[in-house]
């Protein structure tokens, strides 16, 4: 005998347990199979760009989240090494008029999110299982998923299977589905950090040092997730029983006013280091399946885009399930097609960032004061960059060209043309 559900998810964290809980909402009947015991801080997604937090209102969860913590950010100052610090102040740019009606990025947990919207999934009538293991996928018409339960086998099918399991998904693999990634770039550590009472809770920074691109992303009373962004040629920079204490140094930044009270806080989780770099599928769809989230592809997390681009899958393929009485590939089509140039477009702005924030020495600072001042005749240079705050969809088409990333970084010849 088997269980019968409309849905099927595999992976309760963010994606799937938004799904699972609008879906729930609708009437669906919904399982879904979470591996973890507890949400653990794995150093990913806590900043939701104001596209993400407009998805979130379209999905109905904003109140939710705001009730539970979610902390809104009003400022952003782009602090560098060879720019005044006094000039990145008075040149902040106000994040709540980005977008009409969202008051700016919002900031929350990874664990607690994920851990609010699995209890939301629950609450709306979703049947939630965690400590689940060895499942397997059974696409086509007839769809099924079979995984054990404190050892025992279960099995359950259903409408549709839903892979929501990270980047690592197993449901992709299952289903063949090739994931293509780019060449790492640099890599990137982060750290939750409390006690920083000093800061600003409604400002955020983003900049570049030397040797280090950092961010600083306010959580509200004194926590502050920091990223650092570095030379992949330095892969142990952050490892290790002093890496904590390197990477809080790390933030003594000249550049940064009060950066003190940033260096000066204490350890709230993990130190943990990543490389960065895009990955994306050519097919987010299967008959009987579709991925969602990371599973589907990742954004280079330089830009912070991994939760707003989960919260716009959710809500793609909720809108696509209830418009359509025929869950057939078809029906999902459209999804599929905006993901793609969703994902390109924000890949394109990724790579612009890396090159102009995560590359170091004389060449990179000369690169960076070139674009900037290219940018100050050109502002339309930019458009890709607030991409990440407003949505790609939002941003001219010709900004995502390489014709863009030429004139922005390309060397100037004799007779005035940009070469690369």
């Amino acid at each position: 005998m088997a269980d019968r559900y409309d849905l099927v998810i595999v992976g309760g964290g963010i994606g799937g347990s938004a799904l699972a809980t609008v879906m729930a909402r609708a009437g669906a009947s919904v399982l879904v199979l979470e591996k973890s015991d507890v949400f653990r801080d794995h150093v990913r997604g806590e900043w939701i760009a104001p596209w993400g937090v407009a998805e979130l209102e379209r999905l109905g969860l904003y109140d939710l989240v705001r009730e539970a913590g979610g902390h809104h950010l009003r400022w952003n100052w782009t602090c560098h090494a060879d720019v005044p610090s006094e000039k990145a102040v008075a040149e902040a740019i106000d994040l709540s008029v980005l977008l009409p009606g969202v008051p700016g990025p919002l900031c929350i947990g990874h664990p607690a999110l994920c851990q609010l919207l699995f209890d939301a999934a629950a609450a709306s009538g979703a049947t939630v299982v965690r400590e689940v293991s060895d499942v397997r996928v059974e696409a086509g018409a007839a769809p099924a998923v079979v995984y054990r339960l404190r050892g025992v086998e279960q099995r359950a099918t259903c409408r549709l299977v839903v892979g929501a399991d990270g980047r690592g998904s197993s449901v992709r693999k299952q289903l063949g589905v090739a994931l293509h990634r780019d060449p790492t770039h640099h890599l990137f550590a982060g750290m939750l950090v409390e006690g920083a009472h000093g800061w600003p809770d409604d400002v955020q920074v983003i900049g570049a040092s030397d040797d280090a691109h950092f961010l600083a992303f306010p959580q509200g009373d004194g926590r502050v997730r920091l990223y650092l962004g570095y030379a992949s040629d330095e892969p142990r920079r952050f490892t290790g029983a002093s890496g904590p204490r390197a990477f809080l140094s790390a933030f003594r930044l000249a550049c940064v006013p009060g950066s003190e009270h940033l260096a000066g806080a204490r350890a709230a989780g993990p130190c943990h280091s990543y490389p960065n770099e895009d990955t994306w599928t050519d097919a987010q769809l299967r008959d009987g399946a579709v991925l969602i989230g990371d599973a589907a592809g990742s954004n280079d997390p330089i830009i912070g885009q991994g939760i707003s681009i989960t919260l716009r899958d959710v809500r793609l393929v909720r809108d696509a399930l209830l418009a359509q009485p025929d869950w057939s590939r078809d029906a999902l089509a459209s999804y599929a097609e905006e993901r793609a140039e969703r994902m390109r477009r924000l890949r394109f702005s990724a790579s612009l960032v890396a090159t102009l924030e995560n590359e170091f020495g004389a060449d990179a600072r000369e690169r960076r004061r070139r674009a900037v001042e290219r940018r100050n005749e050109d502002p339309s240079l930019f458009l890709a960059f607030f991409a990440a705050f407003v949505g790609p969809e939002n941003v001219p088409a010709e900004a995502f060209r390489d014709e863009t990333r030429q004139r922005l970084f390309g060397e100037h010849d004799e007779v005035g043309r940009d070469r690369e």
